[in-house]
């Protein structure tokens, strides 16, 4: 076995655990949602999200992850294999696309810009009392 085809299987690898997050992120959304599952770090006071908004978050999530893999495995496979001026290029528009997908589904999920901070009070709640 060469390299190239080392590196070939190991982006394959990748490929096939990004989608497989992304499709057993959708499956456990389920049941956490369905509980009534609430993130941590929501502003005190606030009204729980709804089983729909709450699956839509922890949807996202799954994606944002699967999407951090699918770009790990273009990296790999096309810097390690094949490094020329155009498989470079076109690893460079699907990273862009990928970050911006990536920026959308942060915004969604949080409601802020990844660079943004956290909003003042919107700490975990501290146990004890």
């Amino acid at each position: 076995m060469d390299f190239q085809h080392i590196i070939e299987t190991v982006g394959r690898f990748m490929d096939f655990a990004g989608v497989a997050v992304m499709v057993v992120g959708a499956l456990v959304s389920i049941p956490m949602a369905l509980r009534g599952f609430q993130p941590q770090g929501r502003p005190a006071g606030s009204e729980p999200l709804s089983v729909y908004r709450s699956y839509r978050q922890l949807l996202g999530r799954s994606i944002l992850l699967g999407l951090e893999l699918l770009v790990a495995a273009d990296i790999i496979r096309t810097v390690a294999v094949t490094p020329t001026f155009e498989s470079v290029g076109v690893l460079a528009i699907i990273v862009l696309i990928r970050t911006f997908l990536s920026f959308s589904l942060e915004l969604e999920i949080t409601g802020r810009w990844p660079w943004q901070k956290q909003p003042a009070g919107s700490t975990a709640p501290a146990s004890g009392g």
